[in-house]
């Protein structure tokens, strides 16, 4: 087996002063977003669509048609009798809101919101299947057309949104007061990095990441917490929770009802976790490698050494599951039996797809990232949080600007929305080397991805598999996270579950409106397609934590006498939550 070396130092990081010090100064001035990109792309469709006649003639067309759809909404609208009376020329999509409270069926706001979906969908046309476009390039341009339409949509503006407009009639302007002093504390908080209003109520180690337990390892890159059992007896194989680096561990340790951690501890299991440190500019130089054996590797021999004689049900979220399938393939490349298990929630293998995020990785977005990262030595988690809030900018900016800007509302703050204002940065070298290894060039998928100098292949990976994927996942969605059915002969019971990448796997007992899909591959079994499997797999309504519990119980064997806290060789050294969590 040859040895895949590790890929050429890319342009971005020149050797050239100048061009370093300017590639990080426009990084800095743009957030880290190519400007080339964009114009390429913008050039790509542009010249693809002047030299594309039948295109233009159709769209034109559909101006025409629209125009005419429009012309008589507006008729109808100003003879009917009472708002709403009138079929709209066009409904918004399904998940689209903004328009849902009734004032919005009320003339003259009703021809603007139409008359905005009716733009919006002639743009949607203009940007999709045009002659001779890159994919890429046409994904680009349609969604920053879709930021700029977003961004000038009838509801952010206070004089065209019928419901701003009432509730300041009828509070006399204290909304836009309201408002104003909300903005201003936002700003204030910002300048001064303190945290989002309304997070001091969730400490960490008291309303979140308070389940009981000791922190048994600590390194340069992780603390290893053994969380006390809450049952006589448990299962004698350990869990592993590996989660994200991205974001501080105990979104699976949020307040004690929402804790899948101390939902597992509750049913027998003994559980262990992984925090891990917040990493800052000393630690520009830790990479992926770095991550596997001073993370995993440690955390497994910990584990193992506290609980002698077991396999161990690992278990990763998001990147953490990408980095937990890549230790799961070398473990058995090189003939390991450390695993009892593998589940992975909403991880993606195959990056081929990987949603509206592969928007911000091509080489020229990369390129200027990486110009970035080589001088400040990680990637801060405002830059990360930016780019997720532009692949739901309805949701997550131009909604929020408006409940708290312009009605004066500010939401009650929440313990998941606490931990997502908790960010944490990435140290340069493993972000590139996740970047570049796995979403651009998809090695782990195509076996050309080393661990200890020699690839892996996910085909080596044969014990069985539990996966999540949520239905609208913007970060690793789920027909991308299906792909492993493709790659791995092994027993895969994949679970689609309402909810995003977040509140989907959140999801504990009880929460309303939940429900999911589930359904086993045999090893050595044809995998289905994603609609087929869609189709043949079972509805049950409520959450998917209790049917993973009892997957991961009929993969061990009965409860038993209870394991020691720590050991000698890992002795307990403070109680959980522990010091990395805390590091800001």
């Amino acid at each position: 087996m040859t040895t895949t070396p590790e890929p050429a130092t890319p342009a971005s990081v020149t050797d050239n002063p100048v061009d370093s010090a300017f590639h990080a100064a426009l990084a800095r001035s743009t957030s880290a977003m190519s400007t080339v990109a964009p114009l390429l792309a913008s050039a790509d469709w542009a010249l693809h669509l002047a030299l594309s006649p039948g295109k233009r003639l159709e769209l034109a067309q559909l101006a025409l048609s629209q125009g005419r759809q429009f012309a008589e909404y507006a008729r109808q609208s100003l003879q009917a009798a009472a708002p709403g009376e009138v079929r709209q020329c066009i409904d918004p999509p399904a998940h689209d809101r903004r328009f849902a409270a009734p004032e919005w069926q009320q003339f003259p706001y009703n021809l603007i919101h139409q008359a905005f979906l009716l733009n919006e969908q002639w743009w949607s046309a203009a940007t999709r299947d045009v002659w001779g476009v890159e994919k890429h390039h046409a994904d680009l341009v349609s969604f920053g057309v879709r930021q700029w339409l977003d961004m000038f949509s009838p509801g952010n503006l206070p004089f065209s949104n019928p419901v701003v407009i009432k509730k300041t009639a009828q509070e006399m302007g204290a909304n836009l007061l309201r408002g104003t002093l909300n903005s201003l504390d936002d700003a204030e908080r910002q300048t001064s990095h303190a945290p989002a209003a309304g997070t001091e109520a969730f400490e960490v180690g008291r309303q979140v990441a308070a389940t009981p337990g000791r922190v048994v390892l600590r390194n340069r890159l992780i603390e290893l917490i053994q969380y006390a059992p809450t049952t006589g007896a448990v299962h004698p194989e350990p869990v592993l929770i590996v989660p994200a680096w991205i974001m501080k561990y105990y979104i699976l340790d949020l307040s004690p009802q929402n804790s899948l951690i101390k939902y597992l501890v509750d049913q027998g299991h003994t559980v262990f976790c992984i925090s891990w440190k917040n990493p800052g500019a000393e630690d520009r130089d830790l990479g992926m490698d770095d991550y596997l054996s001073l993370g995993i590797t440690a955390a497994l021999d910990a584990v193992q050494d506290i609980c002698p004689g077991q396999r161990v049900h690992a278990t990763g979220y998001c990147l953490g599951g990408t980095l937990t399938t890549l230790a799961a393939a070398a473990l058995s490349r090189d003939g390991q039996d450390r695993l009892a298990s593998l589940s992975l929630f909403a991880a993606q293998t195959d990056f081929t797809e990987p949603g509206e995020l592969g928007l911000f990785i091509d080489e020229s977005q990369l390129s200027l990232l990486e110009s970035q990262m080589n001088q400040a030595g990680y990637l801060s988690g405002g830059q990360m949080a930016g780019a997720f809030t532009m692949l739901r900018s309805n949701d997550l900016l131009w909604s929020r600007l408006v409940n708290e800007y312009l009605l004066g509302e500010r939401p009650e703050m929440n313990d998941l929305m606490a931990w997502n204002a908790d960010t944490t940065r990435m140290p340069a070298r493993m972000h590139s080397q996740y970047l570049r290894r796995l979403f651009l060039d998809n090695d782990l998928a195509e076996g050309r991805y080393p661990v200890g100098g020699k690839p892996v292949s996910l085909a080596d990976i044969h014990v069985p598999i539990f996966m999540v994927g949520t239905v609208t996942d913007h970060v690793a969605p789920w027909h991308s996270v299906y792909k492993l059915h493709h790659l791995s002969p092994a027993e895969i019971s994949f679970v689609l579950t309402s909810g995003g990448h977040n509140a989907g796997i959140v999801s504990p007992p009880g929460h309303p409106h939940r429900h999911y899909q589930c359904l086993t591959r045999p090893a050595n079994g044809s995998p289905l397609s994603p609609e087929d499997w869609q189709a043949r797999a079972t509805e049950v309504q409520g959450s998917w934590w209790p049917a993973w519990q009892a997957w991961l119980a009929a993969h061990s064997a009965a409860v038993g006498g209870l394991p020691d806290m720590g050991s000698p060789g890992h002795p307990a050294l403070q109680a959980a939550p522990g010091h990395y969590v805390l590091e800001k």
